[in-house]
């Protein structure tokens, strides 16, 4: 299992009304590190000018920060130049490749914006300072496009979304054999002949959506692929459209082989900046890397994976996961597949209006499994809202065997005595834990007219098993 953990800083990066350039959104960072700095690559949207069309226009800022949270020396990197990104630059991925760093973006060509003038472009540096050069990409509809560290098979390797804007779009693995083959129209013309043979399908229903995310991650079992899946993004589905972050971990010697993936969501829109923004419920992730995790008490942890993503086309935040905790649970299919089934003939325990005592209602259960028997304490309510706690049991842990017409634990004390007619009252709620030869039982104790308040007692487990129900005098 694995805990995915947003900063408390979040969001990070946020628009800045002094730079005209990001002054209305700052998002969709990708971030690397050189040395001990960091850097971040992102998409900026500019404050409204009406005398301009489009009103906004969006840039490649790039920021600097010393521990891959504070990005405060912000400037424009990569501003629409050539007649195809003249309306806009967008989205960037970052990899250093071979020398030199590689910042995929997407160039808009068109106003009104429509799918053929939207396609992949990629800026070349030496130092992350300056523009080197710059190359149209694809010749079709694409976005995303993200290259891969290291050669794989000898080849250049290169992960992209096709189609993005007419969906269903793909995923899609492409490679070359030089880096300038990515900038050759005639390339990709071959390669999209036959598209579907490089096409990884991440979806888990036809009315997904799926976007590259991240760069790839090497890691120690794969590339680490982190990656946007929109459920329900199509009608069909009946269900509310959810933007999620997924990871998939592929093969070394060949990409498009998945070996391990989360089954669901690492997470999903859920805090006020994810909910409300530009685009409400949105999160998006575009930048990963690992670093050790920082200890409240300055110490330094275990490796982790830090996912920078977009909130709401707004801001940019991040968050982390033990890399350890999740590669593990995405390559064990045990673990990555867990779900709890429940069971088919609930409820097992259900009220007998024969019973006062448990006429109204039988739930909260606490259970002890001894002896290839699982022993149920739980809490009932009578018709005058009265609780006890009723015992039953069970050799398979969901046919119950055996259940006693009497309650095994009654209010006895001031501090569980009904003192309001009808109101609620009683002993509530029990949990059981066996300590030697001893069953301690705690459980809510409430007189209907204090707050409730936690007491305790105890019983042998001898006795607890012949059903002699000899327990202690509780204490508060």
């Amino acid at each position: 299992m694995f805990v995915v953990k947003r900063s408390h800083h979040n969001p990070i990066v946020v628009p800045d009304k002094d730079h005209y350039w990001e002054a209305f959104a700052t998002f969709n960072m990708s971030v690397i590190k050189v040395g001990k700095m960091f850097y971040g690559v992102y998409r900026a949207i500019s404050a409204v000018d009406r005398l301009r069309t489009p009103q906004q226009i969006s840039v490649v800022g790039i920021g600097k920060s010393k521990n891959g949270g504070d990005f405060e020396e912000r400037a424009p990197f990569i501003m629409p130049e050539e007649e195809w990104e003249k309306y806009g630059c967008e989205d960037p991925r970052v990899t250093y490749f071979e020398g030199e760093y590689y910042i995929f973006y997407t160039a808009l060509s068109k106003y009104p914006f429509e799918a053929s003038g939207i396609k992949v472009a990629v800026a070349v540096s030496k130092d992350l300072k300056k523009i080197k050069e710059r190359h149209l990409v694809t010749p079709f509809n694409a976005k995303a496009m993200t290259l891969f560290p290291e050669r794989i098979g000898g080849k250049v390797t290169v992960i992209l979304s096709v189609n993005t804007d007419m969906p269903p779009s793909k995923i899609a693995i492409a490679q070359c054999d030089k880096i300038e083959d990515l900038w050759d129209m005639s390339f990709w013309d071959e390669w999209y002949k036959d598209i579907d043979k490089h096409v990884i399908d991440f979806k888990r229903s036809p009315y997904d959506h799926i976007e590259v995310g991240a760069q790839p991650i090497k890691t120690s079992l794969g590339y680490l692929l982190v990656y946007s899946h929109i459920q329900n993004y199509f009608e069909g589905s009946g269900l509310d459209r959810i933007f999620g972050v997924e990871a998939v971990i592929s093969d070394f010697k060949n990409p498009l082989k998945i070996l391990g993936r989360t089954h669901g969501p690492l997470f999903a829109p859920r805090e006020s900046y994810e909910l409300l923004g530009h685009v409400p419920n949105v999160v998006f992730p575009t930048g990963a890397i690992i670093k050790r995790l920082a200890l409240p008490n300055g110490r330094l942890g275990g490796d982790a994976l830090y996912i920078y993503y977009g909130a709401t086309d707004m801001t940019t935040c991040v968050a982390h996961v033990n890399l350890k905790d999740l590669l593990e649970t995405m390559l064990n299919e045990a673990d990555s597949q867990w779900n709890f089934k429940r069971f088919s003939k609930n409820p097992i325990i259900a009220p007998k209006k024969e019973h006062s005592w448990e006429a109204k209602a039988t739930f909260n259960p606490a259970v002890l499994r001894i002896r290839n028997t699982t022993h149920i304490l739980y809490r009932t309510l009578s018709d005058d809202n009265t609780s006890f706690i009723g015992y039953a049991s069970s050799k398979d842990g969901v046919k119950i065997d055996e259940r006693l017409s009497e309650p095994v634990y009654s209010p006895r004390e001031d501090f569980e005595l009904k003192k309001i007619a009808g109101g609620n009252s009683g002993c509530e709620d029990p949990r059981l834990t066996k300590i030697g030869k001893t069953i301690y039982m705690c459980y809510t104790a409430f007189d209907g007219i204090g707050p409730p308040r936690v007491a305790i007692t105890s019983i042998i487990e001898k006795d607890f098993l012949n059903k002699n129900w000899k327990w202690e005098k509780p204490v508060l």
